[in-house]
């Protein structure tokens, strides 16, 4: 509203709320340190687990940062940004999404006390991008060289990642099905590696017990024969891939046929099952025992193929169309005519088993596949669903490294190591940004802060103990062992994260934290449902975080 005259003047629409400056700020930190608080005590090893009940009673019980937000429905700007913190790291490296968010958190904390101290926001930005920058810089001094095919090494990042996630009784187990499987689908492009992680299909199944999650070479596809009086299992495969109907055609352009004595309708039924009849002889002669189509199979098209010994799967994904196809180093073929058998791919077997009361399809023993499934077992329908959570973290952890080849110690090590190196750099800069740095670096010591807390450590003694152990040291792998609740060598204690994962982090929460300082004014429109009669500062949605956390 502004003032002409005396007399107002609306700009906004009446019922619009508008919070301006500082108190801006303060709202939108309040959000993010809020959202922040709820994944932080997930964090590391002896992280708790969150229940998660939706509007339907549908439950998730998890302690996966991404999954959490995912599922919290928050409804406040910031809180969004938050969330899509957790997305980005998600995305890029597949792990640390908790890591991130408390970051991003910590770092608001920290910026508030600057605030209060009359520090201007764009001096904080100014300070923050410049300690992101350095951080990312020094982590390449601290990091590891890891040998991609130092599978011991590449297990240990895996079982590191897993560690806390609910698997932990046969994490050793799927620790090695992950190296193998993300070993399997890498590709080597001059002297770089390149992983698809999309190539490594993870199939889950209710029933058996976790140990039983197994690594199939080649691809398991969710369907059944279309015919009983098909093979079950067929041995020395030769598969055909079909994106075509095996049925017939109706007319491009509307047409109608007619039909004046019996004598047609059988010649037009004869004709009909003749063209069928000549696309499973032309399957046929291209050498083909394994049908794969996309698309639909005429019921009477199913019987010549069963006649044939030919054993069909008919509606396949795209994506598991395109995963065969890497698998069996078959080509997709659109049309039936242009089938050859130069087209056909190999599998050394390709059976319908029965998993859990449904049959599946399991195509086996490719020669060299570069896409491969992981089909998860486990009690129940909550354990696998974490075991998959779990196995997506360890197969983004081990890909990342191998693409990378440098990987960093646990245990809040690389965050005391970088915050002792930040101050360093804060007194070369000089100046109030120089309070901004030293900011920042205190905010990345609450990682090491919550692995201890969340291990019944006292976590002020246990960070003044790490500072001064790796200054004396000069060891920048020193970190919080949580089981013996203990300083020690993570690197020794085979504590492994990759180094994609913390400067994802870091880049992330910075980022995050630098766009939320920027906002000096939030104008929020009334939503249509409140009719203006919002009982909070924020009209409609901008009031808090689902339940209301901080009204």
């Amino acid at each position: 509203m502004a003032q002409l005259g005396g007399q107002p003047v609306l700009i906004l629409p009446e019922g619009t709320q508008r919070v301006v400056g500082r108190d801006a700020q303060r709202v939108n930190i309040l959000v993010a340190k809020a959202v922040a608080n709820a994944v932080k005590s997930t964090l590391g090893p002896k992280g708790m687990d969150k229940m998660l009940v939706d509007d339907l009673g549908d439950i998730v019980i998890t302690n996966d940062g991404a999954t959490i937000l995912e599922e919290m429905n928050v409804e406040h700007p910031a809180a969004k940004m938050m969330v899509e913190i957790a997305k980005t790291q998600d995305k890029e490296v597949g792990d640390g999404t908790t890591t991130a968010v408390v970051i991003a958190g910590e770092l608001l904390t920290k910026a508030e006390e600057l605030l209060d101290k009359k520090i201007h926001p764009t001096v904080i930005i100014k300070g923050y991008r410049m300690a992101a920058d350095k951080a990312v810089e020094l982590l390449d001094d601290i990091a590891m060289e890891i040998k991609h095919d130092d599978d011991e090494m590449m297990e240990k990042l895996a079982i590191t990642s897993m560690t806390g996630k609910g698997v932990e009784e046969a994490r050793k187990k799927l620790a090695d099905i992950v190296v193998k499987a993300v070993k399997q689908v890498a590709e080597k492009d001059g002297h770089k590696i390149v992983i698809d992680t999309d190539y490594i299909k993870i199939e889950k199944k209710q029933g058996g017990d976790l140990e039983d999650t197994e690594l199939i070479n080649g691809i398991i596809i969710d369907k059944e024969r279309v015919h009983p009086g098909m093979p079950r299992i067929v041995k020395d495969a030769k598969i055909a891939l079909i994106n075509a109907p095996i049925e017939v055609k109706e007319t491009e352009t509307d047409a109608e046929i007619r039909i004046t004595s019996p004598d047609q309708l059988q010649a037009f039924l004869d004709q009909e099952e003749k063209m069928l009849k000549e696309m499973v002889d032309k399957i046929k002669e291209s050498g083909a025992n394994v049908v794969f189509c996309q698309k639909g199979i005429d019921d009477l098209a199913q019987h010549f193929l069963a006649k044939a010994g030919i054993l069909a799967v008919r509606r396949v994904k795209k994506s598991d169309m395109e995963k065969l196809a890497k698998a069996t180093g078959a080509t997709i073929v659109t049309s039936i005519k242009d089938l050859s058998e130069k087209d056909l791919g190999f599998a050394g077997k390709v059976e319908e088993k029965k998993i859990s009361g449904e049959n599946m399809i399991f195509v086996e023993n490719c020669k060299d596949p570069k896409a491969v499934t992981i089909l998860i077992r486990g009690g129940t329908e909550h354990v696998v669903d974490e075991a998959e959570r779990a196995l997506n973290d360890a197969i983004g952890v081990v890909s990342s490294v191998m693409e990378d080849g440098k990987a960093v110690a646990g245990g809040g090590s690389p965050e005391v190591a970088l915050a002792l190196r930040l101050r360093d750099y804060a007194k070369t800069v000089g100046g109030r940004e120089q309070l901004a740095i030293e900011a920042f670096a205190n905010a990345l010591e609450i990682i090491p802060t919550t692995l201890a807390e969340s291990a019944g450590m006292d976590p002020i003694d246990t960070l003044v103990e790490l500072r001064a152990k790796q200054e004396k040291e000069k060891n920048p792998h020193l970190g919080i062992d949580v089981f013996s609740g203990k300083i020690a060598d993570m690197k020794k204690n085979s504590v492994l994260e990759p180094m994609r994962v913390k400067k994802q982090a870091i880049a992330s929460a910075s980022e995050a934290a630098e766009m939320i300082l920027r906002i000096d004014d939030i104008i929020a429109a009334t939503s249509k449902k409140s009719g203006g009669e919002s009982g909070g500062g924020m009209p409609g949605g901008m009031g808090g975080m689902g339940g209301g956390e901080f009204d």
